[in-house]
Parts: C-alpha cells; structure tokens; sequence
C-alpha cells in the first residue's frame, strides 16, 4: 500500500508528530553549539593569517552561522532558559558574530562598488584595476601625444585640430554603436580614480577587520565565549517547565514580530521612483545613516529570527519544511543591505577631502545607482511579501 504523505505546504504537515518542546529546543541548541565547536577546530587547523586559505574563511563563515543561530534561539525561547545565562550569552555571540563578518562585508561591498563604477562608465576593465596604468599613462606621455586608456595607457599622437573637427563631423553623421554619450566620457574620466580611491580606503578597512577578527579569536574574551558553547553542547540550561512547554506558540510570537515590522513598512511605495533628496541627504556633511533604511534592516534581522525560530522547531535533524517565499525575501533583505552600505561607503569616499571634481561626480553617480539598488531591492520584496499574503490569506 503506498504511503500517504502531506501536502508540504501545509501547515498541519510541519508538526504531524509529537508536539516539539523544550527537549527539541535543548537538541537544537546542543547541535548549533556542536556546528560551532567544529567550525572553530577547522578554523585552526586551516590557519588564520593575513593569506589564510579558503578553508579558514569558510570556517569563520561556519562560525558565524552557529554564532547567530545559537543567539537567535537564546532570543525567541528565552521564557524556556535560565534567564541570567541568555542575557550574558547573546550579547557575546552577537560580538563574535559581528567581528567575524567585518572583513567579509569589506571585501563584498570594494567588489560590488568596483563592479558598478566598471559598469557605469563602460570601461573595459574595473576601474581600480587600469587606475594606475592610466595616470601612468598621462604622466610619461611626451608633448604632443596623449594617453590612450583603450591602448593600455600607451602613448598616441595627439590628432591635429583640422583632423579632430573631421572626425567630430563624420561621428555625427555616423554615430558608431559603441559611442559613449558626453556623460559617459565625463563618467569614465573621474571613474579610475574613484576606483583606486574606493580600492584604498576598503582595503585598509579589511586589513583593519582581518586583524581585528584575529585578535578577538585569540582574546580571553572569546576563549571565555567557546568554553561556554563548549558546556552548551553537552548540558543546555532548561527551566524545570521546559520539558512540558510547546516551543510552537513562541515561534509563533517571533513570526507576529516580523508581520507587525512588514506592515510598518511603505510597501506601497517601495516601488515608486527613486527620490533625488536621498542623494542630497547622502552626500551631505551629515554621516548618519540614511533614515529609511533602519526599519528594512530590522525587518531583515526579525526574518532571520522567524527562519531560525522554525528550525528550532523542526529540532536538530532539520526536518523544516523550506519556504522559498521567506528565502527570496531574506535575499532581498540582503540585497537591501549590501546596497545601503555600499551608497554609504561611496558617499563617504565622496567626502574625502581635495579630490577631484571629475572623482566626485563619479563617486555621485555611483552613490545614485546603489541608491536605485535599494530601491530595487525594496521592490523584489515588495512582490515577495504580497504574494505570500495573498497565498495564505
């Protein structure tokens, strides 16, 4: 006789079994904490260095995953632990995960702001990259001659005023395909520099966080922090009520937190226009963060605990059912994210002193377009929320 199974999509099927209680979350916890310890041994063993291996990045990667999943779950099912532990417990797991991710988002946001800079300005190589052959370039190039970014920065002779008016008048007549508009040449000019002035400050910043990350892996501070997950995986400490407590109804609590931040939100113009005062705002002497993307930044934060919540349900073999609605709307959250900060970080270069008009209005354009991200970014969400209101309404 074939098995009848439920439908995955509903929700009766998630919990068909015994009803998930303390003793599921101690498994859970038990589990991540475990994650942590072995990601923390590969960390070691594959060395930590300034040129460390792939593997050490993957596992502070690792490290940081149990990092969060272990403080989330300390968040949403505190009423089921010892009170005093959790409120010492999460704000050292939220330290280690925050040190660890520095570099991480340093390296991402130089690739993902050279990437759009190369973008932009139609440049046949990143823009930090032929920043120095091209000042290279305009600095040996003898009189008469001019660097050709196109040539690798190798000298041409300056074509004489008749030849130019020639070859304006026929480019006007028969525009070629590969034209770039005055805006684009003017884009391409300040878009090396602003490259090579992004690569600099981002580079610095993940040197910085590199070694920041490897002196906290070898402070006190976080041996204290691995010896107290080191106990959490052998002994988790449940209140006496635990064992009789249904973990669904707080999973339930973490799931209304996240809709009531949703509903906050002005999804419905998240899809309008982007509006010019945001550039305005973010090149002003003003550094705090943009105001409008606090509340997204929250919503990101309680999605992640509403998936960590029912995991945590699920227990430690990770029998969740995956919803593909709630992780298209974290990658968007995320793109929301890596979009604000890099607008931030080119706003900031923008402010750097004595630079160039060309620079500057490269750094502008650049901002606009991370800022025309996060706008995209609001949308995607926008569209993925709705139609899982309208699914499971």
């Amino acid at each position: 006789m074939a098995q009848q199974h439920l439908d995955p999509t509903d929700p009766r099927s998630r919990h068909a079994g015994a009803v998930p209680t303390g003793d599921v979350l101690a498994g859970y916890l038990r589990a991540q904490a475990t994650e942590f310890l072995r990601a923390l041994r590969l960390h070691r063993e594959t060395g930590s260095g300034a040129n460390g291996s792939e593997g050490s990045a993957e596992a502070a990667r690792a490290l940081r995953r149990s990092a969060r999943r272990i403080s989330a779950g300390l968040h949403t099912f505190q009423s089921l632990l010892d009170s005093d532990w959790c409120e010492a417990m999460r704000p050292e797991l939220a330290w280690v995960s925050g040190t660890l991710a520095m570099e991480h988002a340093y390296t991402t946001r130089l690739e993902r702001l050279l990437t759009a800079l190369h973008r932009l300005s139609g440049s046949t190589a990143l823009p930090g990259q032929t920043a120095g052959a091209v000042a290279a370039g305009r600095a040996d190039a003898p009189a008469g001659t001019r660097a050709d970014p196109a040539a690798g920065g190798r000298a041409a002779p300056a074509a004489s005023v008749p030849q130019r008016a020639a070859s304006r008048d026929a480019g006007l007549r028969n525009p070629p395909a590969t034209a770039a508009a005055p805006e684009r040449g003017n884009l391409t000019v300040g878009a090396a520099k602003a490259g090579a002035l992004l690569d600099r400050q981002l580079t610095l910043a993940r040197t910085r966080a590199h070694s920041t990350a490897l002196q906290a892996l070898g402070s006190s501070r976080f041996h204290a922090v691995a010896d107290k997950v080191a106990v959490l995986a052998s002994e988790v400490p449940l209140t006496r009520a635990a064992g009789s407590t249904d973990l669904r109804p707080l999973a339930a609590a973490a799931q209304g937190r996240l809709t009531d931040a949703v509903t906050a939100l002005p999804l419905v113009t998240a899809g309008s226009p982007y509006n010019a005062a945001a550039l305005v705002h973010g090149l002003s002497p003003d550094t705090v963060p943009h105001p409008q993307d606090a509340p997204w930044h929250q919503v990101r934060l309680l999605l992640r605990l509403h998936r960590y919540a029912r995991e945590a349900v699920s227990g430690p073999k990770g029998n969740a059912v995956v919803d593909l609605r709630l992780l298209s709307a974290g990658r968007a959250l995320n793109r929301h994210r890596d979009a604000s900060e890099a607008a931030a970080a080119a706003a900031q270069a923008a402010r750097t002193p004595r630079i160039a008009p060309a620079t500057a209005y490269a750094l502008g354009v650049l901002h606009a377009d991370q800022r025309h991200e996060v706008e995209a970014a609001r949308f995607a969400f926008q569209q993925c929320w709705q139609k899982e209101t309208v699914r499971t309404s």
